[in-house]
């Protein structure tokens, strides 16, 4: 039972990941930035997940990332483009519904029951 488990919170943790990461590009962030941004929030995510993530991410346009070079290490920046605001924005939308729906149906919306 326990890998069957697994395998689900997997799958329900792969869809969050994407708003999480959305989530906290409106302002440049470097990968590990981000995964320590993101762990300071509870979400914990390898960057053997992030880097692949944030490359989907910039092919789907959604992401643009620049090299800075400024520091004695090079850092490679992403940020949300305008198009990756837009469909930030909706998928937050979407999951504020979607978690009201479902919670609703975890409680068992009482008292209204009508089969």
């Amino acid at each position: 039972m326990s890998e069957i488990f697994a395998s689900l919170a997997t799958e329900l943790r792969r869809g969050t990941l994407t708003l999480a990461v959305l989530s906290q590009l409106e302002i440049p962030r470097y990968g590990y930035s981000l995964v320590q941004r993101l762990e300071k929030s509870g979400i914990s995510i390898d960057q053997s997940t992030l880097y692949p993530l944030l490359r989907r991410l910039e092919k789907q346009k959604l992401v643009t990332s620049s090299w800075d070079t400024s520091e004695s290490r090079p850092r490679k920046y992403y940020v949300l483009s305008s198009y990756g605001k837009q469909v930030s924005a909706q998928l937050k939308a979407e999951w504020q519904k979607t978690s009201l729906e479902l919670q609703k149906l975890l409680e068992g919306d009482r008292g209204n029951e009508s089969y």
